[in-house]
């Protein structure tokens, strides 16, 4: 796949337990679920979520990828096409080579395997055919696992970003982590030891 042909149509992306696939309509009210789990990453969508909402962001979505701004994948679990996770990755720059992911799990999928195994599926693709260089997330300070999760796929942990999300009406701390281009190994990525820059 080059690099733009995944402008035209996302690719599923498989492993032995996972499908990866953009989100179609049909999605909508399991992403209602995931969605409106307090923890899950924004996604840029207002709260509370609605069917409504859900079949909005699926449509934006579709057309971010048309134009080159985003692309979006829903997480299945290979066997019972069960619907467990969301990821987005936008671009941060015209070229693409920047980027910023954000990713949520449903809780029973969260510790399993399910985060490491997607985001080696992503990182190939982003790294690969997408033509990134540099991939950033954001995490809250205070959600361990995620952090925890992104240590253990060998993202480098590089700051700590004070008061840069807001939460009801406090503003919370986030952790920048990063991972680049020369540091992928594909499918066999695997950390050598934590690194915080």
């Amino acid at each position: 796949m080059t690099a733009t042909n995944w402008r035209a149509a996302l690719p599923a992306l498989s492993s032995p337990s996972l499908v990866l696939r953009e989100p179609v309509v049909e999605d909508a009210g399991a992403l209602v679920g995931l969605l409106s789990l307090g923890d899950a990453s924004g996604f840029a969508l207002d709260r509370p979520v609605t069917q409504r909402a859900a079949e909005e962001f699926i449509s934006r979505a579709q057309r971010d990828r048309h134009d080159g701004l985003s692309f979006t994948f829903v997480v299945l679990l290979a066997e019972a096409r069960a619907l467990v996770g969301l990821v987005q990755v936008r671009r941060l720059d015209p070229a693409f080579e920047g980027a910023e992911w954000e990713a949520t799990l449903a809780p029973f999928a969260r510790g399993t395997g399910v985060f490491a195994e997607a985001s080696r599926l992503i990182g190939s693709f982003a790294f690969g055919p997408v033509g990134v260089h540099r991939l950033e997330a954001r995490v809250l300070l205070q959600n361990g696992r995620a952090n925890s999760a992104l240590r253990k796929i060998g993202a480098v942990q590089e700051g700590i970003l004070r008061r840069s999300a807001r939460r009801g009406d406090d503003y919370v701390d986030q952790v920048l982590w990063s991972m680049l281009r020369e540091d992928w190994k594909g499918d066999a990525h695997a950390p050598t030891s934590p690194r915080i820059h």
